[in-house]
């Protein structure tokens, strides 16, 4: 039987595309293998959202090569979607071609390069699938999205919003709920502008989700901050329901007005403060987190310190911080980078006030009781990584297994993670 391993890189829509095409491949009578060295086909998920996943990506591509030049090479993702020229030896397969997964493998193994890459249809929802995670549906509820900004390929490597209907998605929750799922994580490009093409929005299919029977949680995929002023108030009030966890990814990458504007980014500081605000009033217990990018080429020390103070204002839970990286074909490139020290000293600044944050973010969760659903296991012996209602990330040992839900104290406070104990 032929064996194929999927590497997967980038965010939560990547890791659905490789459970779908491993279902298809699966389905097509392959057998999927954990260790690359044991495939004779391996395919490699990419992501292009920034240089620094992107460059490692060719340079492990060119040793894969030369350390194993027998084995069969596909590529999918986003890099051959906006980088197909620097991959035209290889068999590639498009954001919206995953379906055609099979197919591209088969062509492989007869030495033919197939190259799918239109963007002119969209893979079918209800595909087979392998799970990383028995307990965990990755649910893909749109492709490609609205907003296009000036330091990323995430656009073009996506292109357009198109949302799946209510109806399907809620087939998909359903059967996945069937299957033994605790927690469906809903992921796109841009989960606050679902079914804007559709007619519809993201609080009209969580009210739809949540009334779906059984005992699970729904974990909401990041958002782009401009289409708060319109469905916050009620992504609000559908949120506080008991199935949906108090987890909110709104990211603000700059934290002055004039930077966003360079950015693309179609919200103002005081946009997002108050989506902030309204969340925080409405549900105390909501865990934040945010993006950030520092050196972008218009921002200046003034913009800088703005940034500062939006996170003094918001103090997130988590921040992902990125440091400006000038990528080739996309508007920022054009402008001149600031200086390498600069962007240094400003991401240390930066990183620092994120690590106290972090900490008294979590801090304020000691001597906490309540459930916890265990959701993965941890890096040592009878250790075991589970989420409460706002998402925390809670280490514990003892004796369980996936899907286990636990009663436990908050002892510890850690900067990333809390220590908890099991109480009867």
């Amino acid at each position: 039987m032929t064996t194929f391993h999927i590497q997967t890189t980038g965010c939560s829509a990547n890791q659905a595309d490789s459970e779908q095409m491993a279902g298809l491949l699966r389905q097509a009578k392959f057998e999927l293998v954990e260790a690359i060295e044991e495939a004779d086909v391996v395919v490699f998920n990419t992501c292009t959202v920034k240089t620094t996943s992107e460059n490692p990506f060719f340079t492990q591509l060119e040793q894969f090569k030369k350390d194993h030049p027998y084995k069969i090479v596909v590529i999918s993702g986003c890099i051959p979607q906006t980088d197909r020229q620097k991959l035209k030896d290889y068999s590639l397969v498009g954001t919206r071609q995953i379906h055609n997964i099979v197919q591209v493998v088969e062509e492989a193994l007869h030495d033919n390069v197939l190259q799918l890459l239109n963007n002119d249809e969209m893979p079918p929802l209800n595909l087979p699938k392998v799970r990383k995670n028995p307990i965990v549906e990755i649910l893909p509820i749109s492709r490609g999205g609205i907003s296009a900004c000036t330091f990323c390929k995430t656009k073009k490597a996506r292109v357009n919003l198109v949302s799946y209907p209510i109806s399907e998605i809620l087939e998909v929750a359903k059967k996945a709920l069937s299957e033994g799922v605790k927690e469906i994580w809903l992921t796109s490009q841009d989960t606050f502008g679902y079914g804007l093409d559709l007619g519809t929005d993201l609080p009209a299919l969580l009210e739809q989700l949540v009334q779906i029977p059984g005992d699970f949680k729904i974990h909401i995929g990041m958002g782009d901050p401009e289409h708060m002023p319109k469905i916050g108030a009620k992504l609000v009030e559908v949120y506080k329901h008991p199935k949906i966890f108090k987890f909110l990814h709104l990211p603000l990458q700059a934290g002055h007005d004039e930077t966003l504007k360079a950015m693309h980014r179609r919200y103002t500081v005081e946009d997002y403060l108050q989506a902030i605000n309204l969340f925080k009033r409405e549900i105390p217990e909501i865990n934040i987190m945010t993006e950030i990018m520092v050196g972008y080429p218009t921002e200046t020390e003034d913009h800088y310190w703005g940034t500062l103070e939006a996170v003094r204002k918001t103090v997130p839970d988590s921040i992902n911080i990125s440091r400006f990286w000038s990528r080739l074909n996309t508007p920022a490139a054009e402008s001149p980078e600031l200086p390498e020290e600069v962007i240094t000293h400003r991401s240390r600044v930066l990183t620092d006030i994120f690590h106290n944050v972090s900490k008294l973010q979590n801090e304020r969760w000691l001597d906490w009781k309540g459930e916890i659903l265990i959701e993965e296991k941890g890096k040592e012996e009878r250790q075991w990584i589970g989420r409460n209602g706002s998402y925390k990330q809670i280490i514990v040992e003892g004796d369980f297994k996936l899907g286990d839900k636990l009663q436990v104290q908050i002892v510890k406070a850690e900067m990333f993670d809390l220590r908890g104990k099991v109480v009867s």
